[in-house]
């Protein structure tokens, strides 16, 4: 019976890194949106990815990409690897991703 439950464990461990790469993805896409609306459109992308990034931990930035852009739309997609396990060694095949979107501001 015990390794039955040592299994059982392990695959809700697993399901539970899964869900927390889809809410890291979607949060910092939000924040990589935020910061890419409140910037001229020549710094959109360093600003969107430096906020992205920046509250990811090294063991989560190390496999993500961040995509931002849009005229009049700014949207941001975060794409993170999903862990075996243990966030920062061995990543599944799998990749999860963040979207976010709004209306660009207008500057004067």
């Amino acid at each position: 019976m015990t390794p039955v439950i040592i299994l059982t464990l392990v695959l809700m461990w697993q399901a539970v890194l899964v869900g927390y790469a889809f809410t890291l993805a979607g949060n910092a896409a939000d924040e990589g949106v935020r910061a890419g609306t409140a910037v001229p459109r020549g710094e959109r992308q360093g600003a969107c990815e430096q906020a992205a990034l920046e509250d990811l931990s090294s063991a989560w930035r190390a496999g993500a990409t961040v995509e931002c852009g849009g005229t009049g739309m700014v949207t941001a997609d975060v794409s993170l690897r999903v862990p075996v396990l243990f966030p920062g060694t061995i990543d599944f095949p799998v990749t999860v991703h963040g979207h976010a979107g709004t209306v660009e501001e207008v500057k004067h």
